[in-house]
């Protein structure tokens, strides 16, 4: 019995060291997102379960739903360890600067941010009904366009009308973007605009019961955004025979320097090689490309950098 109880003893303490080993070479990440409904907070979800998958589970990524790019930034001053959040690269850089929602914020901890990898971009949407005979910008003279309210898509729409001189020649629809699909189809209006990683599900879901027209902008145009340039394939969208040349705003994986180097290499090589897998299932992260780098104006975490030299993927001086 003694003998048994021994055996017993070993076997128990034996399990609990193997569970011991277990965690300690298990990496765990937060990962900063989105508000829980949004596309993005979808992408974080696909994120987290694409580095369980590729590392056989010695990357576990936890989710936490955020209030929007501004919070995951300013986390950055208190998180540590293993922190990665979402977020356009230029708020970063004006947390750097200390500009903006951060003003008077230290910039200190800031400084420390560092790019991983790019995740699909805020593309703008210019969607306007087949019959409207609107081809181009100049053909929203006199239409119905509807916006939504507070969303960067309604903010950015009314900019560029106004950057194209369309400002006061337009009718802006007074209802939310989530009734642009159906005001559309019972031709209450003309087109609507919206922003969203490509293909964006309102778009998709007009496109499929009614005949639209995507807007392509010119590069002047594309100049006066000041955003980076995206080219939506022909045939993402039902109807859609031709390329589509748009404004997007980049947004990026981020880190900071308290994150060691063997894991952010982790991190950025499980998400390339896990990105077309992802692409199966959700279209969007085909639009991810290694030239979306050039987009990322501040400094790339060296584990990162390492993977990239690894792949041959295009990296400036000045992200080093």
């Amino acid at each position: 019995m003694k003998i048994l109880r021994t055996l017993g003893v070993m076997a128990a303490g034996m399990m609990a060291l193997s569970v011991a080993t277990a965690a300690q070479a298990e990496t765990r990440v937060t990962l900063k997102s989105a508000k829980a409904a949004s596309s993005y907070y979808q992408m974080a979800a696909q994120l987290a379960e694409a580095m369980k998958t590729g590392t056989n589970g010695d990357v576990i990524v936890t989710v936490e739903e955020s209030q929007g790019s501004v919070q995951n930034v300013m986390e950055a001053m208190v998180r540590s360890g293993n922190y990665v959040f979402t977020s356009p690269p230029g708020l970063v850089g004006l947390a750097q600067k200390g500009k903006g929602p951060f003003e008077g914020r230290p910039t200190e901890k800031f400084k420390a941010v560092r790019a991983l990898f790019p995740i699909p971009s805020l593309t703008m949407h210019f969607v306007v009904r087949g019959d409207s005979g609107v081809t181009d910008f100049a053909g929203l003279e006199g239409k119905t366009i509807l916006l939504g309210k507070g969303s960067f898509g309604a903010k950015e729409g009314e900019k560029y009308l106004d950057l194209f001189g369309l400002g006061d020649k337009v009718e802006l629809a007074d209802a939310e973007l989530s009734n642009a699909v159906a005001a559309l189809k019972n031709g209450q209006i003309d087109g609507f605009v919206t922003a969203g990683s490509w293909p964006a599900p309102n778009v998709i879901e007009a496109a499929a019961g009614t005949d639209v027209n995507l807007l392509s902008l010119s590069d002047d145009q594309l100049a006066l955004t000041k955003r980076d340039k995206t080219v939506i394939p022909a045939g993402t969208y039902s109807g859609q025979d031709e390329d589509i040349t748009t404004a997007s705003l980049s947004v990026v994986a981020f880190s900071t320097t308290e994150m060691d180097a063997d894991t952010a290499y982790e991190l950025t090589k499980t998400f390339w090689e896990q990105k077309a897998k992802m692409g199966e299932s959700s279209s969007w992260w085909n639009g991810v490309a290694p030239d979306m780098l050039g987009n990322i104006p501040g400094k790339i975490h060296p584990g990162a950098l390492r993977y990239y030299a690894e792949a041959g993927f295009p990296v400036r001086d000045d992200q080093r």
